[in-house]
């Protein structure tokens, strides 16, 4: 057997057995499992990996640095031409990056302040000027959940007012919240704030019906106070990147 198919039977039986846990956190919690999607956090592997994704399925890829994900995601396209990928960033973004992530991505999930909300929609519209891209951006308001600034997000207090930004922007559409669980704590209370800070999001924004929270060593707490996308890299990918930082 090949290297190539080696790995991909590997991501084969580590698709299976997320989607596996997706289904029994679902279960548990009462829900339908086609609520959750789960988005493939694909930060330090390589495009190669991502093609094999795209071939077992897994069309809604993630990274968290423009730096790589701007090259890899023009070499995915390279690999795999036709397929229908939806790349989102989940990374803690700068405003000077605006300009080369409104160029590839169909979301951003970490939009954690009106100035960046401001960068992004400024952005998008010379991109769309430019023909670079042809529709709205997608974006989720990121915020904390330990008040840590280093892990990103805004403040829950500041929420309503970068959500208003961002629906008057005209080039963003607001489909929800994102959050980390905070570090050394159990995350179920944590998401419990979430999901009652999205409650009144949406009570304020009723399309805003995303909630992107649960990771790999967390997911069936997320799935059960309400997420409806899961994050997930080391429990697909495995905890080693071969991409070049």
């Amino acid at each position: 057997m090949t290297e190539h198919t080696n790995r991909k039977d590997e991501l084969a039986a580590a698709l299976a057995a997320v989607r596996a846990r997706i289904e029994r956190a679902c279960t548990a919690a009462g829900r339908d499992p086609a609520e959750v999607r789960l988005l493939a956090v694909t930060k330090t592997f390589p495009a190669g990996d991502a093609a094999l994704l795209a071939d077992l399925g897994v069309t809604e890829l993630a990274e968290n640095r423009d730096q790589e994900a701007a090259a890899k995601t023009r070499e995915v396209a390279r690999l795999r031409p036709d397929a229908p990928i939806r790349w989102h960033m989940v990374g803690q973004l700068q405003r000077n990056k605006a300009r080369s992530v409104a160029r590839w991505a169909a979301e951003v999930q970490s939009v954690d302040s009106g100035r960046l909300a401001e960068a992004l929609a400024k952005a998008v519209r010379n991109a769309r000027n430019a023909g670079e891209r042809d529709r709205a951006l997608d974006v989720l308001v990121q915020v904390s959940l330990d008040d840590d600034p280093s892990r990103g997000g805004c403040r829950l207090d500041d929420l309503s007012a970068v959500a208003q930004i961002v629906t008057r922007s005209g080039e963003l559409r607001l489909r929800g919240l994102m959050a980390v669980a905070p570090l050394g704590a159990e995350p179920a209370p944590a998401f419990a704030r979430l999901a009652e800070a999205a409650a009144r999001l949406r009570r304020d924004h009723p399309d805003a019906t995303e909630l992107s929270a649960g990771m790999s060593g967390d997911l069936e707490e997320a799935i059960a106070h309400g997420s409806t996308c899961v994050r997930v890299g080391t429990a697909l990918l495995g905890g080693r990147g071969l991409a070049s930082p």
